[in-house]
């Protein structure tokens, strides 16, 4: 795991944290790490399937259009790369 240390935070910030913390029952660590993770994880997880269904319905895709798209693809294996 990463270590992380942030300089010169303001006394009424770090005492704000402090109170945070306690009424968290945790730690000033712990609660700056959990504000951290809610801060730059997302709500809700993406998946990748939905997102690209979901794009399907809103420009109007059909099983029809899908059709052609499978029929026109490529079914030859990929050619590994080669580095020369």
């Amino acid at each position: 795991m990463a270590i992380l240390t942030v300089r010169n935070v303001p006394d009424e910030v770090h005492r704000a944290l402090r109170v945070r913390a306690a009424r968290h029952g945790r730690s000033t660590e712990a609660e700056v790490r959990e504000i951290l993770e809610n801060a730059v994880k997302p709500e809700r997880r993406v998946r990748m399937g939905d997102a690209l269904a979901a794009l399907g319905r809103k420009i109007g895709l059909t099983d029809r259009d899908l059709a052609v798209l499978e029929r026109s693809r490529d079914k030859r294996p990929a050619e590994p790369m080669r580095f020369e």
